[in-house]
């Protein structure tokens, strides 16, 4: 079961099927794995808080994944994406929010299943697994050359 909860209107008022996109995203990034997931569309300051208190990272960052402990089973872990980050580098890389917002909970989703990107060649296979989804899901390569990084989450 993939939950979403909007704490932020924001992202609602500039997406309004918003979270029909995260579903269809996380949905994507599962695949045929069985679990449930907890997706929260809020904002800056949520974030700011919580990077802060669990990364020891001052300010927001675009999304945050909390992988849930195996004993937390069928659950896998929450997600939070803030929209005045997401909404800022969708603007800055010529992305529709959509689009952005796809590939964010995508790579969201591939870190509370396990993948990382902490050393090149797990960042390599990272990207290729989002590349492959994001193409399944009509969303253009958000690793091109030429396009500003990604946030950690």
């Amino acid at each position: 079961m993939i939950e979403v909860e909007v704490e932020d209107a924001a992202w609602t008022a500039a997406l309004p099927d918003a979270v029909a996109v995260v579903e269809r995203a996380a949905a994507a990034a599962l695949g045929a794995i069985e679990g449930d997931l907890v997706i929260l569309l809020t904002d800056d300051a949520a974030v700011g808080e919580l990077n802060q208190r669990f990364r020891d990272r001052q300010g927001p960052t675009n999304v945050l994944s909390f992988p849930a402990a195996e004993s937390a089973a069928p659950h896998l872990g929450d997600l939070m994406l803030a929209f005045g980050v997401c909404a800022a580098e969708a603007a800055a890389q010529g992305k529709t929010l959509s689009d952005h917002l796809t590939h964010l909970t995508v790579h969201g989703v591939l870190h509370l299943l396990g993948r990382d990107h902490v050393d090149e060649a797990e960042a390599e296979a990272m990207e290729a697994e989002e590349r492959s989804l994001l193409a399944s899901l009509g969303v253009a390569d958000p690793y091109r050359p030429n396009e500003p990084a990604h946030g950690d989450a």
